[in-house]
């Protein structure tokens, strides 16, 4: 067993970085190629954040939040084909990337009370998925604080330029603002993560950094399998 008391063999992959570094696709492919369990935080704080807003709740209020924030009732489906993300029994996997939500998610994930809270279901989720063989879990905080002795630390990494592109062009219709207000619109979240008090965005010292910004999905997803297929083989020889 390991220090988090999970089995010897169950790996466990922290993904962090900012927006548009192709956390979610890679998190994802990774997780379906190595047969294991998958857990996107960020959708826990967008959950926790919807959650807020449908209740009249102003995100811009820490102790309003920090109050109300052991009401909701999370529940993360960890199959990186299908993920779930569900608030008191409703799918919310719509609703929770609602430009509102996007606006607001920054400022309730800065609120320690629901931190605290997410990170333990978020550790919860690694335990149960150490019977499975074990998991990819992406967010901003998982080398550092949310599972610091992860089998295989990466932190993708990616030009503003190259990021905003990305996200631009996954967005359609009305949400559709350009590249330049998405690059904008992207700084101002890397700011507010990186200097929340709590569990900032940040590079776990022990993490391979990959810059995404000219490299296909395909070669992202192949340098990490690599590096999770060769920390296995020295865990085995070990």
């Amino acid at each position: 067993m390991d220090t988090a008391g999970r089995p010897r063999d169950a790996v466990v992959v922290a993904i962090d970085g900012p927006s548009g570094t192709g956390k979610s696709s890679t998190s994802r492919a990774v997780a379906t190629e190595l047969g294991l369990r998958y857990l996107d935080t960020g959708a826990m704080y967008r959950a926790m954040t919807w959650w807020m807003l449908a209740n009249q709740i102003d995100p811009g209020d820490p102790v309003a939040v920090a109050t109300a924030s052991g009401k909701p009732v999370l529940l993360s489906g960890t199959d990186p084909l299908a993920p779930t993300i569900s608030v008191d029994g409703a799918d919310v996997s719509g609703p929770i990337r609602s430009e509102e939500v996007t606006a607001a998610v920054s400022a309730v994930s800065a609120v320690p009370e629901v931190r605290s809270r997410l990170v333990e279901l978020q550790r919860a989720a690694v335990a149960a998925a150490a019977s499975a063989g074990g998991i990819v879990v992406e967010g901003r905080d998982i080398g550092t604080t949310v599972v610091p002795d992860a089998t295989v630390k990466i932190y993708l990494n990616a030009s503003p330029e190259a990021r905003a592109a990305r996200r631009n062009g996954e967005l359609t219709g009305a949400r559709a603002v350009g590249v330049e207000a998405t690059r904008e619109a992207l700084v101002r979240r890397d700011a507010a993560d990186s200097g929340r008090k709590v569990s900032p965005l940040a590079k776990a010292e022990d993490a391979v950094e990959i810059d995404t910004t000219d490299l296909t999905l395909d070669q992202v997803i192949e340098a990490v399998v690599g590096l999770v297929e060769r920390r296995r083989r020295e865990r085995n020889l070990g």
